[in-house]
């Protein structure tokens, strides 16, 4: 079976929607979103409510501020298009529920996290925040999220370089390439790891 999110890009990923609430010098669209989502975000993760509760107001922020169905398809890449609307329904509410259990599931290890915006700069693909992390006890990670679309929202997040969802899509790749290209199995094995889940 393939990995469905590394531990390295999720850490990163979690990392990357904390550092929403570092204000910059210089507004703009992308860092007044990062500072509105990222001001919420933060005061849930280190509030002193217990962990359950904390993933409960997480999830409402992660699901209307990070584009997850715009990162599922490019996840899915050109099987996108040959799976049917019913596998793609199906692998969108699968990749949804994986993503936000992954991140959830690591609020714990980002008590007392610190961060700095060091800049903004433009791709093609939205606003790019850079940002450094710092955990209790751990080096400090350069970490950068895209912002794009109207409202904005979080389309990629990179850590140490590497883009989570051009990682994600690689898996995704191989295992539908050793499946015959059915997105039907990858929905299955999704299901799996969703029915592991603790």
């Amino acid at each position: 079976m393939f990995k469905a999110f590394s531990r390295r890009a999720l850490l990163g990923a979690f990392a990357a929607a904390l550092t929403f609430g570092a204000g910059v010098a210089h507004a703009n669209p992308a860092t007044d979103f990062v500072n509105s989502f990222g001001g919420q975000l933060v005061s849930i993760v280190n509030s002193g409510k217990p962990l359950g509760e904390k993933k409960r107001e997480v999830l409402p922020l992660l699901q209307s501020n990070v584009d997850i169905q715009g990162i599922a398809r490019y996840c899915l890449g050109r099987y996108w298009r040959t799976a049917t609307p019913a596998q793609q329904q199906k692998y969108l509410q699968l990749f949804d529920q994986v993503l936000v259990n992954t991140i959830t599931d690591q609020i714990g290890n980002y008590q007392g996290v610190s961060f700095r915006v060091t800049g903004t700069s433009s791709t093609p693909d939205g606003e790019r925040v850079n940002a450094l992390i710092d955990r209790p006890g751990q080096p400090e990670v350069n970490m950068q999220l895209i912002i794009g679309g109207n409202p904005p929202k979080v389309v990629d997040m990179y850590g140490e370089g590497a883009s989570l969802r051009m990682n994600q899509r690689g898996d995704y790749s191989s295992y539908l390439a050793r499946h015959g290209g059915d997105v039907g199995a990858l929905n299955s094995a999704l299901e799996r790891q969703l029915s592991n889940h603790h």
